[in-house]
């Protein structure tokens, strides 16, 4: 399935629109990532435990967004934009959000 930021996909025509997708992911860090990656922030340095988080945070949307546009018929989905949030007492967890149009290309 082609997934793609843009509102077409060069060399494919879109033949169908088959409606708004969208997939989310939340992930929560516990006390054990969140104590290195604040000595981490002390002492600099990228963070490649949140951002191993982060990556799997957006695998999980991208993989739930796909689902949904294959449920309505689809075989790409255009247009795509992701999110990102914290939530939670202290921005605990990690959201984030992929939507899109699912679309029928030839």
């Amino acid at each position: 399935m082609i997934v793609t930021s843009t509102p077409s996909i060069e060399g494919h025509r879109i033949t169908r629109y088959c409606g708004f997708v969208a997939g989310e992911a939340i992930l929560g860090a516990n006390l054990f990532k969140d104590l290195f990656a604040s000595v981490r922030d002390l002492v600099g340095g990228r963070s490649a435990t949140y951002e191993r988080e982060l990556q799997k945070a957006r695998d999980i949307a991208l993989a739930e967004l796909q689902e949904k546009a294959a449920a309505l018929g689809g075989n790409a989905v255009v247009g795509v934009d992701l999110d990102y949030e914290v939530l939670g007492q202290g921005n605990g967890m990690l959201m984030v959000s992929a939507s899109g149009t699912a679309v029928l290309i030839e």
